[in-house]
């Protein structure tokens, strides 16, 4: 209930990210309730996107995915772009989605990814990465490009090798429903979020997706513990935060140094 209370109150808003410029393409995640809206108040063109991936079939991931993909494809006149998503987003698990309607799926690539499955986009690869979580189907997401990885954990439960699926990265992003060591079904809480981080070793960490007692609950001091306890720099995400995300990536050695 934390992330349903967050959505329908918009006390954080709930438009999932955008990440620009990987491999001279935009994408964005999760697009739930306000994604399009946003997306103008912040200054970032939906029209220009190049992709849309989705995690799971829960509202708050999914919502404003199909009326981005009329951006994208400039009211479904062109073939443009390509929409990732598990399975339960695209076709339907069980009592979960399908959430994007086949006439929306119509102008452009579509690829179903489930845990483990890998994509190559040009230079950028995808990987989907496991998730324990209400929804069975639901994914993270791995991009890996020119030296630089960002992981995604999506909505999920801490499990013993969680780590495994998001080492190496430069950035990590995670969903992180509670504070401290409040933990609730099928989401991490901060205790378990800095364990994530102490067994992954990321340059840069982002607690995103806070639930309605975390907003409440002093989340940028708790970035701070957990950046002073582990020595990661942390962040909790808010509303309209903008990183260069260059300066994470690895330091390439030039043929000289070499």
């Amino acid at each position: 209930m934390a992330d349903a209370f967050a959505t329908i109150t918009q006390r954080r808003m709930t438009g999932g990210f955008r990440i620009d410029g990987i491999d001279g393409k935009n994408l964005h995640l999760d697009p739930g309730p306000g994604a399009l809206v946003r997306s103008y108040q912040f200054g970032v063109d939906p029209l220009k996107l190049h992709g849309i991936l989705v995690s799971h079939s829960h509202t708050d991931h999914y919502s404003d995915a199909e009326v981005l993909i009329e951006a994208m494809t400039r009211g479904m006149t062109r073939n443009k772009g390509i929409v990732i998503g598990s399975p339960s987003v695209i076709k339907g698990y069980q009592k979960w989605g399908p959430c994007i309607s086949d006439y929306h799926l119509s102008k452009s690539r579509v690829e179903v990814m489930g845990a483990g499955d890998t994509l190559k986009l040009d230079n950028l690869k995808v990987t989907a990465t496991p998730t324990k979580h209400g929804d069975p189907k639901n994914i993270g997401f791995r991009l890996e490009w020119d030296g630089f990885t960002l992981s995604y954990t999506s909505d999920t439960a801490y499990f013993d090798d969680l780590h495994q699926h998001h080492q190496n990265a430069d950035v990590l992003i995670a969903s992180v429903i509670r504070p401290d060591n409040e933990k609730i079904k099928g989401h991490l809480c901060a205790d378990e979020f800095q364990l994530l981080l102490e067994e992954t070793s990321p340059k840069l960490a982002i607690m995103t997706h806070l639930g309605m007692k975390f907003i409440t609950d002093h989340p940028v001091q708790e970035a701070i513990n957990i950046t002073r306890k582990t020595g990661i720099k942390t962040l909790a995400a808010q509303d309209g935060m903008v990183l260069n995300l260059d300066k994470f990536k690895q330091n390439q050695q030039t043929l000289d140094e070499y």
